[in-house]
């Protein structure tokens, strides 16, 4: 037995352990626990200790698989709007100038940590911290179940731009192309029938986990032996199979092991250097202009007539620095461009900066609320067709996500109602669906407070049915309900005994417990099939 690997293991076990303290400590005061992993690996930084073998590794497959996730609900049709590519391009250039010229200015001040840098360095630093943190976007719209809302879809689409524009620099400043044999990677688009029809096949268990795995690292070891970054390819292979019906299924299936993987990245982020006094406030003093960054997007974004709340939805999103601009500084460290207190100075400002961009996602919806009148005047008259706020017509029953439970619950009531009923959701794909099996489903975001003031300016809604996977998406609604005054009934299905008392202090009055009541449910249904003795 190797026990040298046991040792670096345990050694490893005691990081994660100090990682779940402060990670349950985060949640506590309303962040996210990788606000509490990215503390740990600066308090373990302060004691000399230095990231194990396991914490790399661990690293390392958390951003492949994040990568290969996000390929998985990767529209491409979304990439190709000017709201994605126009603003991320716009955004990057006018971030790096302003950037860099608020650095060369802070240098002829005699500023500490820049008094040395000449307008190269300047402007590298500048680009580093144009981008927004991919890892805390996706985890933040999944905490909230937006990935598939049209401000989560934007957001993601402006980090694929901003991702493939740090892999560009770095295959440009190494001087390293790629392999004439990268040309055969297009060959993985005919293949990918084989692909999803030994997804087809593998069923639902274990042979499913091995087979995203081997997508997920087997697309990564690909386009690393032509002299493509591995990442990419992991993307490339989720972007593959996106469209396949069972992509959703490969998604939740790597869910966990993505999670548990990204600790090490969060770690290992604090673990890049010895955090000093003057390294953490030069941190400090960066982290502010984190705010810039998000004012510029909202501004773009509405210029490109997107409606104020689902800019301001995106543009808090992305009110971070990045995983990127760590690894662009840490290649400047590496060819001798910036002295080595810059990595650390980075990942302070991307710590802290997370800590701020939770707060204010957080509190987006109420942000909204509050200084909506503002946010009104400051939205172009004529905006993008599918954000337009709905009317629902005189529909009586509203049913909240149409998945499975949602698709089902809508039958059952069409049977019982007729034609008072009306789906909502805010995935496009599921709208397109229900839509060509003659369903009235409307694509929507129920979690915003003009959707509920155009329902209720037709006063025709009596029940509406939650049908939400996501805790946090359907108490956002409930709010969003209860401060439009709804006086109609509101029923909430649960997957937990914990989430009774949390949708019944927000407003539902009728609860359906699918954990304890879907064997009675189904119980009955046989009932109904067999003769009565």
């Amino acid at each position: 037995m190797d026990f040298e690997l046991i040792a670096i293991a345990l050694g490893d076990v005691a990081w994660i352990a100090l990682a779940f303290v402060l990670g349950l400590l985060s949640r506590a005061v309303g962040l996210p626990p990788m606000v509490g992993f990215l503390a740990a690996g600066f308090a373990l930084n302060l004691y000399g200790i230095s990231s194990g073998e396991v914490l790399e590794k661990l690293s390392d497959l958390g951003i492949t698989l994040l990568l290969f996730t996000i390929g998985l609900k990767l529209n491409l049709r979304t990439l190709v709007r000017p709201q994605v590519w126009a603003v991320a391009g716009l955004h990057m250039s006018i971030a790096v100038v302003g950037f860099a010229a608020a650095i060369r200015l802070l240098a002829f001040v005699g500023a500490p940590f820049v008094s040395g840098l000449d307008l190269a360095r300047s402007l590298l630093i500048a680009f580093a911290l144009s981008f927004s943190s991919t890892v805390f976007v996706v985890k933040v719209l999944e905490e909230k179940g937006a990935m598939a809302s049209l401000a989560g879809r934007i957001a993601v689409g402006i980090l694929i731009f901003q991702d493939l524009a740090a892999v560009a620099f770095l295959a440009f400043s190494a001087g390293e192309w790629p392999s004439p044999f990268s040309l055969l990677l297009l060959l993985l688009v005919p293949f990918r029938p084989l692909l999803t029809l030994v997804l087809e096949r593998v069923g639902h268990g274990e042979l499913l986990v091995l087979y995203s795995l081997l997508l997920a690292l087997g697309g990564a070891e690909l386009f690393e032996l032509v002299g493509l970054k591995g990442d990419l390819g992991a993307l490339v292979l989720g972007v593959l199979i996106a469209s396949h019906h069972r992509a959703e299924e490969v998604a939740k299936t790597m869910f966990g092991f993505k999670n548990l993987f990204l600790l090490g990245f969060f770690l290992s982020v604090g673990l890049s250097g010895a955090l000093s006094m003057e390294a953490f406030l030069a941190g400090a003093v960066i982290t502010p202009f984190v705010l810039v960054k998000s004012a510029l997007f909202f501004g773009l974004f509405a210029r490109f007539k997107l409606r104020a709340r689902t800019s301001l939805l995106a543009s808090l999103t992305l009110t971070n620095y990045s995983e990127f601009g760590l690894i662009v500084v840490a290649f400047g460290v590496a060819s001798g461009w910036l002295d080595g207190h810059w990595l650390v100075v980075l990942a302070t400002a991307l710590s802290l900066s997370c800590a701020v961009a939770a707060a204010l996602n957080a509190s987006a919806h109420r942000i909204h609320q509050r200084y909506r009148a503002t946010w009104k005047r400051l939205e172009r008259s004529e905006q993008l067709a599918g954000d337009r706020a709905l009317d629902i017509g005189g529909a009586r029953i509203a049913i909240v996500g149409m998945g499975r439970i949602g698709t089902a619950a809508y039958e059952h009531m069409q049977r019982l109602h007729g034609g008072m009923i009306v789906g909502v959701d805010f995935d496009p794909h599921k709208v397109r669906h229900h839509q060509s099996a003659g369903r009235t489903v409307l694509l929507g975001d129920p979690r915003g407070a003009d959707f509920w003031d155009r329902v209720q300016s037709t006063r025709t809604l009596d029940v509406v049915m939650l049908a939400l996977p996501n805790r946090a998406a359907k108490l956002a609604v409930l709010d969003r309900i209860r401060e439009a005054a709804f006086d109609g009934h509101i029923a909430a299905a649960v997957r937990f005994p914990d989430e009774v008392d949390a949708m019944r202090a927000a407003g539902a009055s009728i609860l359906f417990d699918l954990s304890s009541e879907a064997g009675s449910g189904f119980a009955e249904h046989v009932a109904t099939k067999i003769p009565s003795s």
